[in-house]
């Protein structure tokens, strides 16, 4: 398989993410395309760079999908990108978020227009708002939660002020500008008038004007009209009536003055009640409500991005929407500027595989086709999703897509490398420092039923008040109560064993793991519920698989838009409670808390890793692998150092019992509780361990370094909503983990903490250096495309976001290859030398964009042995077999050895040197793919030459001279 065939997808070799903001617009990443290249990528992979709200750092708050990010720069900038990508062979994969769009701001043109126009908008059936929600005072209204304190109190400060802007009328709250209905416009040209009429007589021109346009303000078609004439009418005769209010204001100083005078009457004055009745009345008359933020996690009527207010979800199944979103990623596909696409949030579409497969249909109509393609007839693009996988949990195989973004292949790589016999003493030692012995499955139960109390009781309300309706019915269920129901929805979704189903809304059958999946959560729901009628979610259950009696068409539609409402809310709930809040809570080993991943799987024996990636290569030969994204909680140096501690959980229980000890005395009491709390500094001398610069920092990276520890940690425990949260900040106790946290990096003075903490970080980070090589080279080698973090080929100590996305430094990366190149130009075939001074010296990072480049060059010149290569697992005999992982990339003639060491503290000799040679090895050796005694193997990396031996009818070659100088190896079998 060629990296790009003619009329069909282009397959990349490695991919690299690159986040745009303003700091990296489209300028600073043609720079780096040459250093990308001699890197050793082949595609670019891109954050959005749709035009999005002002300031975004992200991309993923899209306000206009039709248009591209102008704070990114021009199009000659963006063209000039595509054209330096295009010179150097390279691809373009570009993230595409179609479940959402910003609104923050009032930056969002179709979001302003709904809120103008209300249900007749244009844009109405874009957004996914419920016109008739529960609260009846909403009624054809859209809840807009942004004010900072209760709307009178708001209205009365004098915060909320209506303004006079080109013609209209518009309401301003801090950075927010919100249109004014044109038919309420009345209201205020309307206010005095009669006085006006007196002092000017009914007969001046501009005052029969100002009627005239009054009259047809009046006879505008009502918001709430639908039907396209009357719509048109109301779009065309208001437009009409701006434009000559425009015009009047700007001929008449009169007319001028006397809006003007309104409009400063109507904004009313501080410390008078009464002068805000005319503005509360004429916000009254809006097709929105402003409310306090508070009250959008119950009341708030249109869906969300999760629970973010500021991201409103849209109507992808409404195909005049995918259309209209999609029309300039559509012209950048058919131009070859975009060859792929990944798709953000793919669980929050209303019918993921029925979207995705209308893409795909796009570009079989659209894109050139070749008689090579017909392998790929119903896959002509190339598509990963963003998609969450339990553990057991396979990606739905009639998705017409190549795979994930690669969360599935990061958590499998990391459980490698932690020591999974070593279980019991870790559970122990948590157990111990906590005083407490959290179950993981129960606080999971407990996150996610907060999350549906707390941040998504809206959603829950209109699921119970749904199924509701549908149980009053029929008479077997018509005495379920609406609290009965409403309970049953939270302990179904609370029990829910995956992010979501996807029963479809046509006459398709359920599929059987979906039906599996519910019918857990249902028998699961049942045991935490006891004194419950079964009943109840057995009811449930029988609409959640479609087993419902025949009914009139009206009843299965709104049973099918039940189920359809549910699949869309059990993933958000249980990526609320387990990714941001759960992961927060259980701290026993946090490398474990990763996006995707289950931090009860306490290791991956190298069994099961070479089983998965058989499946893999089978099934799923495209898809990304990852080890960090821009939404992982840690960067994976940072999660392969804190590996290291299930290796030594002695030594772990007893360092960590003494600088708690050590530490007691800088902590102070917040309402009668010492801060941070155990958990809390479990967490955070984990977080210490995997974040510590590996150089000796001077005084201001140190300070940089404190106060990215200090944010982490404000994260983390609003995160975990124990003490404080993002809704209910608590100043004091966050103040007091800072101080803290500043007491016990202080290095200004003597510190028994750093003195003793210092030497082990030291050692951890040595093997956790190990790791990191290992994670790379499999990743590289091992079936699927390899993806690169921004950074990321470098020493990368970053944690969850913002952290990760800090600007990276691509003059000293390009700097580092052209020097590593020159080095291996010198050195010629024999690298060993080279290698081993790379690794006496691994603290500046350039052993592993060593790794990287050169495995990524040799993936890139022999990319049919890498996609569609025989993956072998190799087993391992003698004294340290445990230690070692690897496998053989076969094709046709080429065969490659990835070999790389595993839990490396077991081999390791000191903090001083890394686990090489046989002192660590001993007589380990491992068994290599060939057919005859003496076959030769070259190791990519130092150039070395090693000979197969026979044993025992098999060839092998001794894993002391595999990891003579490096830890990690790649092996080509050259006879």
């Amino acid at each position: 398989m060629e990296l790009s065939t003619a009329g069909g997808p282009r397959f990349p070799s490695a991919t690299y993410r690159i986040q745009f903001n303003q700091a990296f617009p489209f300028k600073a990443a043609t720079r780096i395309v040459p250093y990308l290249h001699a890197l050793g990528i082949t595609d670019c992979y891109a954050s959005s760079y749709l035009k999005a709200v002002p300031g975004s750092t992200h991309g993923y708050d899209v306000v206009d999908p039709t248009a591209l990010n102008p704070e990114l720069g021009t199009e000659d900038d963006y063209r000039e990108f595509v054209r330096s990508l295009q010179a150097h062979g390279m691809g373009h994969l570009l993230d595409l978020v179609p479940n959402h769009m910003g609104i923050g701001q009032s930056a969002n043109r179709w979001w302003l227009d709904v809120l103008e126009n209300g249900p007749s908008s244009r844009f109405a059936n874009v957004f996914d708002i419920d016109w008739h929600p529960l609260k009846r005072e909403l009624d054809g209204k859209v809840l807009l939660p942004i004010l900072g304190d209760l709307y009178g109190a708001v209205l009365e400060n004098g915060e909320i002020a209506l303004a006079f802007v080109d013609g209209s009328f518009v309401v301003r709250y801090y950075n927010h500008t919100l249109p004014v209905s044109p038919k309420s416009w009345v209201k205020i040209l309307s206010y005095r008038l009669d006085q006006l009429i007196a002092q000017t007589g009914e007969d001046a021109p501009h005052v029969q004007e100002l009627e005239s346009i009054i009259t047809a303000l009046r006879h505008l078609p009502a918001r709430t009209e639908i039907d396209p004439p009357k719509v048109r009418e109301r779009y065309r005769e208001k437009e009409i009536a701006r434009m000559r209010l425009a015009a009047l204001a700007r001929d008449s100083s009169t007319i001028a003055a006397f809006i003007e005078e309104n409009v400063h009457r109507f904004n009313g004055t501080k410390g008078d009640p009464r002068s805000f009745d005319l503005l509360d009345d004429l916000l009254n008359d809006q097709p929105y409500r402003l409310a306090f933020w508070r009250v959008a996690s119950e009341e708030i009527n249109y869906r969300r991005f999760f629970d973010i207010n500021e991201l409103a979800a849209i109507r992808m199944e409404d195909e005049a929407v995918l259309r209209e979103t999609h029309k300039l990623i559509f012209s950048l596909l058919k131009e070859r500027v975009v060859t792929g696409l990944r798709i953000d949030h793919v669980d929050g579409l209303y019918d993921p595989g029925r979207y995705l497969r209308q893409v795909q249909a796009w570009a079989a109509r659209e894109l050139p086709r070749s008689s090579e393609q017909d392998a790929a007839a119903d896959r002509p693009l190339f598509i990963v999703v963003e998609k969450i996988l339990d553990k057991d949990e396979a990606l739905p195989e009639t998705w017409p897509v190549y795979g994930t973004t690669g969360y599935d292949f990061l958590n499998l790589v990391n459980g490698l490398f932690v020591q999974g016999a070593h279980e019991r003493a870790m559970d122990e030692t948590y157990a111990r420092f906590t005083r407490t012995r959290p179950s993981y499955a129960d606080l999971i139960y407990e996150t996610k039923k907060l999350i549906m109390r707390v941040s998504m009781a809206s959603e829950i309300n209109v699921l119970g008040h749904q199924l509701n309706r549908l149980s009053e019915r029929d008479r077997r269920s018509r005495d379920f109560t609406l609290n009965s129901l409403t309970h049953a929805i939270r302990e179904i979704i609370a029990c829910f064993p995956v992010y979501r189903t996807y029963v479809t809304d046509g006459p398709e059958p359920v599929l059987e793991r979906d039906r599996t999946y519910i019918r857990q959560a249902v028998a699961r729901a049942k045991r935490r519920n006891p004194a419950l009628s079964g009943l109840v979610f057995d009811f449930v259950q029988t609409l959640l698989l479609k087993e419902w009696d025949e009914r009139t068409v009206q009843d299965r539609r709104e049973q099918l838009q039940f189920v359809m409402k549910f699949q869309q809310t059990t993933s958000p709930v249980t990526a609320k409670g387990i990714e941001d809040t759960a992961f927060y809570l259980y701290n026993r080993l946090v490398s474990l808390n990763e996006v995707g991943g289950d931090p009860q799987q306490f290791g991956v024996p190298p069994a099961l890793f070479h089983k998965r990636m058989r499946e893999r290569q089978a099934r799923w030969p495209c898809t990304l692998s990852a080890t960090s994204t821009h939404d992982t909680k840690r960067s994976e140096d940072v999660r392969a150092r804190i590996n290291v501690l299930s290796e030594l959980p002695q030594e772990w229980r007893v360092r960590v019992t003494g600088w708690s000890r050590l530490n007691k005395k800088l902590k102070t009491e917040v309402d009668g509780q010492p801060a941070p709390d155990r958990n809390e500094e479990y967490l955070l001398y984990q977080t210490l361990l995997g974040v510590w610069p590996l150089t000796q920092p001077d005084d201001r990276e140190y300070r940089i370094f404190c106060d990215r520890i200090q944010g982490y940690m404000q994260k983390a425990l609003r995160e975990a909503k124990v003490h404080t949260s993002w809704v209910n900040p608590n100043h004091a106790y966050e103040a007091a983990v800072f101080r803290f946290i500043a007491a016990l990096l202080d290095r200004s003075k003597p510190n028994p903490f750093l003195e003793d903490f210092l030497p082990f970080q030291e050692r951890i980070a040595r093997y956790g250096a190990c790791n990191s090589l290992a994670q790379v080279l499999l990743k590289i080698t091992a079936p699927g495309i390899p993806d690169f973090y921004q950074g990321t080929e470098l020493w990368d100590f970053s944690l969850v976001d913002p952290d990760n996305r800090r600007p990276v430094d691509y003059d000293l990366r390009t700097g580092l290859l052209a020097d590593l190149q020159k080095a291996c130009d010198e050195a010629g075939a024999d690298r060993r030398g080279l290698v081993a001074r790379l690794m006496e010296s691994y603290a500046d990072g350039r052993i592993k964009l060593y790794v990287t480049t050169s495995c990524l060059r040799y993936r890139r010149e022999h990319t049919d042995l890498f996609l569609r290569g025989e993956y072998v697992p190799l087993g391992a005999r003698g004294d340290r077999p445990d230690h070692l992982v690897a496998y053989a990339r076969i094709h046709r003639d080429q065969a490659v050895v990835a070999a790389v060491t595993r839990l490396a503290a077991g081999l390791g000799r000191g903090a001083a040197s890394f686990p090489l040679g046989r002192s660590a090895w001993g007589d380990t050796w491992l068994t290599v793919p060939s057919w005859r005694s003496g076959s030769l193997y070259r190791n990519l990396l130092t150039g070395e030459l090693l000979k197969t031996t026979d044993a025992e009818g098999t060839q092998v070659l001794p894993a002391a001279e595999i990891f003579r100088t490096c830890p990690v190896a790649l092996l080509e079998r050259i006879s």
